[in-house]
């Protein structure tokens, strides 16, 4: 798991498509999705590890942008 693209994909093969229109808000979503899952035990630890990494990642660069403008 190398992308956002790829969480989305793992999401999904458990039938969850998170799409709000905030991409902040989206990722949020995934990463309660993710957390949701990995409580259940239906992801590994290190999928789940690799996911939430990815997924805070990217809030953190959404944030700089912001900060940014």
């Amino acid at each position: 798991m190398k992308t956002i693209y790829d969480v989305q994909q793992l999401l999904k093969k458990y039938g969850t498509i998170i799409y709000i229109g905030d991409r902040m808000a989206d990722l949020q979503m995934m990463e309660d999705e993710i957390k949701e899952l990995y409580q259940s035990q239906l992801v590994e630890t290190e999928e789940f590890r690799m996911a939430i990494l990815l997924i805070r990642h990217e809030i953190a660069k959404l944030q700089d942008k912001g900060e940014g403008v």
